[in-house]
């Protein structure tokens, strides 16, 4: 069986903190491909400045293109909306019977995982794998039998910083991978 990574995120723009994480759980871990996950709207997180689905959903494709051990997927966009993780889990867990789904998060998202819906159920049927996020130690989850804290680099850059910094028009070349920032550039996007 097959054993797959979930990364789910807005993507907002893609990364190349992202990016970098992506291929160090690949390196890392046990799994054999990850997904990026592109989610049309976090029920947590406000909708502002959030690029339309299927351009963040092309510059996901443009970052990772060149890679075989990474997928990109819209499963979310068909999906009822809010996006709930135990929906999208268990409808890839149906469509693949072949994989075994990881989801992987951050420390800050572990903090919170009780307000997340169906959580528990998350918890007992699909491991996680949690990588550190500055100033969250994941709670009483980080402990739990199905969460696995890995000890990845913590990378301080966030899609936020990059859009923030498009807007005063400076130059964020180094931060997103190079197709990306081209398609970026191109369709003026956070400008």
């Amino acid at each position: 069986m097959k054993k797959v990574g979930i990364y789910s995120g807005s993507f907002n723009p893609i990364h190349h903190g992202h990016v970098m994480l992506a291929n160090y759980l690949v390196e890392f871990s046990d799994l054999d491909e990850l997904w990026f996950v592109v989610t049309p709207q976090n029920p947590l997180k406000q909708k502002a400045e959030l690029l339309d689905d299927n351009e963040r959903l092309k510059m996901v494709q443009l970052a990772v293109a060149d890679d075989p051990r990474f997928r990109v997927s819209d499963i979310e966009m068909h999906l009822p909306r809010p996006s709930y993780t135990i929906n999208t889990l268990n409808t890839l867990s149906e469509q693949y019977p072949d994989c075994q789904f990881v989801f992987i998060c951050g420390m800050d998202s572990l903090q919170n995982f009780k307000h997340w819906r169906d959580y528990q159920k998350i918890l007992d049927n699909y491991e996680l794998l949690v990588f550190p996020r500055e100033g969250y130690d994941g709670g009483d989850l980080a402990d739990y039998p199905s969460v696995t804290v890995l000890k990845t680099p913590i990378l301080e850059i966030s899609s936020t910083f990059i859009r923030q910094c498009i807007k005063e028009g400076r130059d964020v070349r180094h931060f997103v991978p190079e197709r990306t920032f081209r398609y970026m550039k191109e369709n003026r996007f956070y400008a």
